[in-house]
């Protein structure tokens, strides 16, 4: 064959490869089209169906400023742990703490802890009163006073030491008081606070007693003064975002919310350090001890209950008080639920074999028939296996935190269930598949920012720690000590007002007398009673 002929037949052939290839381009076309198809459908299963459904989208903006300028006067009772936190959210903090928290952010970028406390709002006021019935702690408050290192410079006050509560509240040099005592102090220093014309942020839980509970309530809106129960969950962004859900009846018909807590270490189970300091020449115990039911000589047993108070029922509500509460006014601030009219709980001492009378493994029920709905919170001390908070609708579920939100901190995923009403045609279509998320909300980062401990990563999990304002990383407690001042200026409720705490006292305290009393407990809205 001559090299013409060759050409000849290359041509041919190169002729007839590109007729087959063209012939085959509809087919392509095709695929390509179905390809596309299918990864558009799959990345709108995954992304927020929710979103075009949700009225009023914008999340909470940036903090604002001191809209007014009064200087307001800030006394302590009880700096403990938590007594420390809440004055750091105030703006003051002790040199010990600003050095050792700028020397980790300095080793670890991740370590958020410094930086959030300097770029916090600086809420003009003062500390100028700390009451500690332990010496240590009491110097602590009063060197927190004095640091500069803060947001706001020096202070126009610093503080000085009361050795009784009585005389900082009835102090004519304090305008609000913070209290973060045990919480057998709680109602005695609030009302007589309330009574000498103070405002007051008390912790959490409300009271030791449903009886407590009431005569506080009262005595609140006797005087009028603005209270804040420290639920700083009510800050989280992510939670007013639910509640839209919740009130646009995205979820359908809800009959059932689960919420939970798993904690599994001796800090999570209130086995905090005994100072080498206490003893009784530093610890006032009687006084100490003078609410509570039973009373005890000083020495090591009261040592350990002075440090490691929540484990005993002379001074706290365990479980009920301390962890339930929060998911209780979690769940409040979303659905607002209010009081149950029944509840009832079981559980016992199960792994901590170490004197207390709390229980470390604890299960409540709160039932509301007119709601048509059950409220199962399921608490468990020695397991860290997460199981995040449920709200159980019949066309989707929303969960909040737990390890199917991928460690969101603060946020919450929906899910719709495979047989909703509302969502029916969407899921036929395959629009909608129950096992992706049809909405996902997680206000900030998803990392613990260089938190180590167990407890403080519990905390963190459920946006108790800080939250996030146009992706600025904010203390959820500082927030919540603002809200409290900024209402005391304005002359407005502050966020956790005294009718929110209570719903939190009263139904915490429902669900400890029906572990105390072994039945059923129903509350009587009318006369204000248990029965």
């Amino acid at each position: 064959m001559n090299q013409e002929n060759k050409g000849s037949n290359a041509d041919l052939l190169n002729r007839r490869e590109i007729l087959k290839g063209l012939a085959t381009i509809p087919v392509l076309g095709l695929f390509f089209i179905k390809l596309w198809q299918k990864l558009r459908l799959d990345k709108l299963k995954k992304s927020n169906l929710l979103q075009d459904l949700i009225s009023d989208n914008k999340a909470p903006s940036i903090i604002k400023e001191i809209g007014n300028s009064d200087h307001l006067r800030v006394g302590v009772v009880g700096y403990g742990g938590r007594g420390g936190h809440l004055t750091r959210g105030l703006g003051f903090a002790t040199p010990g703490w600003t050095s050792s928290a700028s020397e980790r952010a300095k080793k670890n970028k991740l370590d958020k802890a410094f930086e959030t406390f300097m770029s916090q709002t600086d809420l003009n006021c003062s500390l100028v009163g700390v009451c500690d019935l332990f010496d240590v702690r009491a110097e602590l408050g009063i060197e927190a006073s004095k640091n500069e290192v803060r947001s706001g410079g020096k202070a126009k006050e610093t503080a000085v030491r009361y050795k009784h509560y009585t005389d900082l509240v009835t102090s004519k040099d304090i305008d609000a008081v913070i209290i973060a005592t045990p919480d057998h102090w709680h109602s005695r220093v609030a009302i007589a606070a309330a009574k000498a014309g103070k405002h007051v942020y008390c912790e959490k839980g409300l009271t030791r007693t449903f009886d407590e509970t009431i005569e506080l309530y009262d005595t609140v809106k006797e005087t009028g003064i603005t209270f804040q129960l420290g639920h700083q969950n009510r800050q989280v962004e992510a939670y007013e975002q639910a509640k839209k859900i919740i009130n646009q009846g995205l979820l359908g018909p809800v009959n059932l919310v689960q919420l939970t807590t798993n904690r599994n270490s001796p800090g999570g189970a209130w086995v905090w350090g005994i100072d080498p300091k206490g003893n009784s020449k530093t610890i006032d115990w009687e006084t100490f001890q003078e609410p509570s039911p039973n009373k005890i000589p000083f020495g090591e047993e009261a040592l350990r209950r002075f440090f490691r108070w929540r484990c005993w029922y002379d001074y706290g509500t365990g479980l009920s008080g301390d962890l339930f509460s929060h998911d209780f006014d979690q769940i409040n601030q979303i659905m607002g639920l209010g009081i149950p009219k029944y509840a009832s709980s079981s559980g016992g001492i199960y792994y901590y074999k170490d004197g207390r009378d709390v229980p470390d493994v604890w299960n409540a029920t709160l039932e509301y028939p007119d709601k048509d709905l059950t409220v199962l919170y399921s608490a468990t001390l020695s397991s860290l296996n997460s199981r995040g908070n449920r709200i159980m609708g019949h066309d989707a579920t929303m969960q909040i935190g737990g390890e199917s939100n991928s460690g969101a901190l603060g946020g919450f995923i929906v899910k719709a269930d495979p047989y909703s009403t509302r969502y029916k045609d969407r899921i036929e279509k395959g629009v909608i598949n129950s096992k992706y998320p049809i909405y996902s909300y997680a206000p900030g980062s998803k990392q613990i920012d260089g938190i180590t401990s167990a407890t403080s990563q519990y905390f963190a999990n459920k946006g108790l720690l800080y939250t996030y304002r146009d992706g600025k990383r904010v203390d959820s407690t500082h927030l919540h000590v603002k809200d409290w001042l900024d209402s005391i200026r304005s002359k407005t409720l502050p966020t956790c007002n005294i009718e929110e705490a209570l719903h939190e006292g009263v139904t915490c305290h429902m669900a400890t007398e029906s572990y105390l009393q072994g039945r059923r407990i129903e509350w009587d809205p009318v006369n204000r009673i248990l029965i």
